[in-house]
């Protein structure tokens, strides 16, 4: 059975997967193995050179060049120590990958579309990485700055599991758990691998099946299916989707996440699954705090912008403005097209109505009538 070619990403990543990614990943994976058992005192200096001899291999020289010069830029504005202007220098560089002169100059640098997006991909998600450390470099009194060396900063920039695709881990939980050093089994570590293998095969299994039967994608690229479905046969094929996109990430997420546990780091939890969401808030909250989809960057919008912009302890209004904040960076992350800023403010406003909504009903006299 063909399967449905519309969904890009998983194509995209199960193509490059098969051709290099997943290669370079085991490679992480033996380095990181020998350098727990022989050298554990070195083995963020031994990764950091494993990620960028990687870039270096996938993205060419001046791809590694690029990513590099993002760090040294990011980590020189770090040192007058201000937040705002750390966010200005993030915004500029993430404004710099939709310049059409840029975008033109880098796709000659390779003979395909797909080395140009992954070399794209991959800068997005590193921007998020600098802006971190960056961040966490703000904040930090001077007794703590000797973690937050421009050394430390390219271990967790070059840190190979969640170079392309992520997902994020902030610069302090990174640097805290690498720095930690802890008894080391072949064993356990084994059984933890084929034990994680054998999980993220099904997922990918399941993946393959949903993507190869349910065409979920090529029935929403055409208007006319849609427009002759029933409301019920919408639902279902929204509901569909989410679970596809679920289960992608499942994959996507786990590999990584296997890795970042076989080298002794926490990785972030997985997504949950989509159809136990009932509440609008919590499933923001969730994917913010305890799990990240494809919108990994909401862990980051949750602690970065949400969290110091007041949040939910602010007043009425600085919790609409902290939301609308970090629905309009997710937005602005994932390329600023049109339709990216109406999802954000329907998600906004979804997450208004329903606050709104609570508030209401906690009032004692609508309870009483309730």
């Amino acid at each position: 059975v063909p399967q449905d070619p519309m969904d890009f990403e998983w194509s995209y990543w199960v193509e490059w997967g098969r051709e290099r990614i997943l290669w370079l990943l085991a490679g992480h994976l033996l380095v990181s193995q020998m350098s727990r058992l022989l050298v554990e005192k070195y083995k963020p200096w031994c990764l950091m050179a494993y990620g960028m001899a990687a870039c270096w291999l996938l993205l060419g020289i001046k791809g590694f060049a690029v990513i590099l010069l993002h760090a040294a830029i990011s980590f020189a504005v770090a040192q007058f120590q201000l937040s705002l202007l750390t966010w200005l220098c993030s915004l500029v560089l993430l404004a710099t990958l939709r310049i059409p002169a840029v975008e033109e100059t880098k796709r000659r640098w390779y003979d395909t579309e797909n080395e140009y997006y992954l070399l794209l991909f991959t800068v997005s998600v590193r921007c998020l990485f600098c802006t971190s450390f960056s961040l966490e470099y703000c904040w930090h009194a001077p007794s703590q700055k000797s973690s937050h060396s421009f050394p430390w900063m390219l271990a967790y920039v070059f840190y190979y599991p969640t170079f392309h695709n992520g997902p994020l881990v902030n610069f302090d939980e990174f640097s805290k758990q690498m720095r930690r050093q802890e008894a080391f089994s072949v064993k356990t570590n084994l059984i933890i691998l084929i034990v994680g293998i054998i999980r993220i095969f099904f997922w990918w299994c399941l993946a393959e099946l949903m993507i190869h039967l349910m065409y979920i994608h090529a029935l929403y690229s055409s208007a006319l299916p849609l427009e002759s479905a029933s409301y019920w046969a919408l639902g279902g094929l929204a509901l569909a989707q989410v679970l596809f996109f679920y289960v992608k990430y499942l994959v996507l997420y786990g590999v990584p996440g296997l890795l970042l546990q076989m080298d002794g780091l926490k990785p972030p939890a997985l997504p949950c699954c989509v159809s136990l969401m009932h509440s609008f808030t919590k499933m923001w909250r969730l994917i913010s705090v305890k799990s990240l989809t494809a919108l990994h960057i909401c862990h980051f919008t949750c602690r970065y912008i949400y969290v110091p912009m007041g949040g939910s302890q602010s007043s009425l209004l600085g919790t609409l403005f902290s939301t609308a904040l970090t629905f309009a960076f997710v937005s602005y992350w994932h390329g600023g097209q049109s339709y990216l800023w109406y999802w954000g403010a329907l998600n906004w406003l979804g997450v208004i109505v329903e606050n709104g909504t609570k508030r209401i009903l906690s009032i004692s006299l609508i309870q009483d009538l309730i």
